[in-house]
């Protein structure tokens, strides 16, 4: 089995975890990290059981796009921040005021929600 089969068959692996609400340990474009389906409350709250995180504080959410940004907020995305992200070479999480399309446990009480594009390979690839 070469290298680039051996890659899809984890992707697919993770994919088909997540899928099933399970949650998962990915690297990302920062530090490794837990994972699930942003859209899944179950595999949500499973993750803030795990960190031991109180649910007031907020988690932040992976997109590998623009495109998929745009489907987890309301409204469209500024202009500054479309600038800021494609002028940065570094990881960077923008906190939208309203998101949609994702677990209600991912939004803070004021209804926003912290996303960042990963440019990280293999979490980009889990994204989409």
């Amino acid at each position: 089995m070469n290298h680039h089969s051996e890659y899809n068959n984890d992707i697919e692996a993770a994919v088909e975890v997540m899928r099933r609400g399970g949650v998962i340990a990915y690297p990302t474009d920062t530090v490794w990290g837990i994972g699930c389906d942003a859209a899944c409350a179950v595999a949500v709250r499973r993750i803030y059981e795990i960190k031991h995180r109180a649910d007031s504080k907020a988690l932040i959410t992976l997109v590998a796009d623009e495109d998929m940004l745009a489907g987890c907020i309301e409204g469209e995305i500024p202009q500054a921040c479309l600038d800021y992200l494609r002028e940065s070479d570094r990881p960077t999480t923008i906190v939208y005021p309203k998101g949609r399309n994702v677990a209600s446990e991912l939004l803070a009480e004021d209804g926003s929600i912290g996303i960042r594009i990963t440019r990280d390979n293999y979490s980009n690839d889990l994204c989409r």
